[in-house]
């Protein structure tokens, strides 16, 4: 199944879910391996295979998500994320490694219907996510907004990228 076809339904989810997907095969082949693996679905390894290892330690963040049917329910699991030192605002996904004057990188998904027509609009953003993504950033991370698994994956290339040329 190619990223695409995991991010059919286009919630945030299943973009995200694609993300990790591309990732796996990144990992393991590299990016060449994984992009053409994305567009056509064929898994060709290259002769040198170029893997990215460092994407072994990209993770979610489950910050977000169904808390369950009815009130109580997401009253005590709410609660118990919480105490867990679940906290509202903070990104989705993190690439806890160092290039150029950052020290890991940030990414905030969105569904692609969430994506701002005009540059100052908020994209479904909320107060905390960009407050949290201003602090990141004022302490030496990078923070995107991704508003499809495409935009994640080419931030992702880019930063891991960064002063390799």
């Amino acid at each position: 199944m190619t990223p695409a076809q995991i991010a059919k339904s286009d919630t945030e989810h299943a973009h995200q879910a694609a993300v990790f997907a591309w990732c796996a095969i990144a990992k393991l082949h590299g990016f060449n391996v994984a992009n053409q693996w994305a567009e056509n679905g064929q898994l060709i390894r290259e002769y040198y295979p170029k893997p990215i290892p460092e994407l072994h330690w990209y993770h979610a963040i489950p910050n977000g998500g169904t808390r369950g049917d009815d009130a109580k329910t997401r009253a005590i699991r709410g609660g118990a994320l919480k105490a867990e030192g679940v906290r509202a605002g903070v990104s989705d996904t993190f690439l806890p490694v160092r290039r150029g004057e950052f020290n890991g990188l940030y990414i905030e998904m969105k569904k692609p219907s969430e994506k701002p027509v005009k540059a100052t609009s908020k994209g479904g953003v909320s107060d905390e996510q960009r407050s949290f993504g201003e602090f990141v950033v004022s302490q030496g991370f990078g923070f995107v907004v991704c508003y499809s698994w495409k935009e994640a994956v080419e931030n992702l290339i880019a930063y891991l990228n960064w002063g390799s040329k």
